[in-house]
């Protein structure tokens, strides 16, 4: 990694050197100050309505939307740059930055990624949305590889097993999803089949595991090829149809379903008529993808389908 380029003159840079300089108790306090604030959010907050672990967003403003990171700070870094969105975020309280899960594993640099969304939600409170992938999920649906131990071990020593500790109890208090009402639901990997109001999915962490309602949210992918559902080779969530599409977005009056989850050669795809935008906003290996990309959207404006979204996607 080119460490020279997260150095540059920016918004973010000091957050940057502190991720690259933290030591084992000062990232320790910062996630026990970020888990104690996302435990008590709740009513309104700024442009955001939350209940359970979904969070309604006002239709004004602006908002960047980032997919899977996996310890990759500098594809990170190249996001918040490019978009400008710390500039803006301070400029206006309306803009509004989420980020859609998968932060650690599989990149070597997943505590600095870590530190720098949470240092950000701690700074942007009431701007800044963090939601819940398959690799932050309950231990019973712990995604593989699960490296974090690892990489917590070499980059703290002998005090890894707290860091590690406290920042998988940050998981559960995580965003399982959130709207734009009539326009988007953003989670980090599928619908499930039988969900039919957003409450199915704020309190999904409460009803996991007697309904699969979670488990679908987390791991599951669209497919072309499939009617209703199968079984997913990943070993957890399902493929799910375009009727499943249809019928769970119209019952939940939304357009678009925007999500991660899925490795994407140009950063993103379109799939189930336009219904479905997959963001992937990390690139290189393990993953070999062309691109990395993220959405900057002005809430506001209305898409009849993720193709017309297509102006709104930065690749990089």
């Amino acid at each position: 990694m080119n460490r020279g380029y997260l150095l540059l003159r920016n918004d973010f840079a000091p957050i940057v050197r502190e991720a690259m300089e933290t030591r084992a108790g000062s990232f320790v306090e910062l996630i026990q100050q970020a888990r104690q604030m996302l435990k008590t959010e709740n009513g309104r907050l700024g442009n955001f309505r939350i209940f359970g672990r979904h969070v309604e967003i006002n239709s004004g403003g602006q908002a960047v939307i980032v997919s899977d990171i996996h310890g990759d700070l500098e594809s990170l870094v190249q996001i918040l740059g490019h978009s400008d969105i710390v500039h803006r975020m301070k400029e206006d309280e309306s803009v509004c930055l989420i980020f859609m899960g998968d932060y650690g594993d599989r990149g070597e640099f997943s505590a600095e990624v870590y530190y720098v969304i949470l240092k950000l939600k701690l700074l942007y409170p009431k701007q800044i949305i963090l939601m819940r992938g398959n690799h932050e999920g309950p231990m019973d649906l712990l995604a593989s590889p699960h490296d974090l131990p690892t990489q917590f071990e070499a980059r703290f020593g002998k005090k890894w097993h707290e860091v590690y500790d406290e920042t998988i109890k940050l998981f559960p208090h995580m965003y399982v999803s959130a709207s734009v009402e009539k326009r988007y639901l953003i989670i980090h990997g599928g619908l499930p089949q039988q969900a039919q109001k957003l409450e199915d999915f704020a309190f999904a962490n409460e009803t996991h595991p007697k309904t699969s309602f979670l488990e679908e949210i987390l791991w599951s992918d669209p497919s072309e090829g499939v009617n209703s559902v199968c079984p997913s080779p990943r070993g957890a969530g399902r493929y799910f149809g375009n009727d499943v599409t249809e019928t769970v977005l119209d019952a939940l009056d939304v357009r678009i379903l925007i999500r991660g989850h899925e490795p994407c050669s140009e950063g993103f795809q379109i799939s189930h008529d336009g219904r479905i935008l997959t963001l992937f906003s990390r690139k290189g290996e393990p993953y070999n993808n062309l691109h990395g990309a993220y959405l900057d959207i002005t809430l506001s404006d209305e898409y009849p389908t993720a193709n017309h979204l297509l102006p709104c996607i930065h690749q990089f």
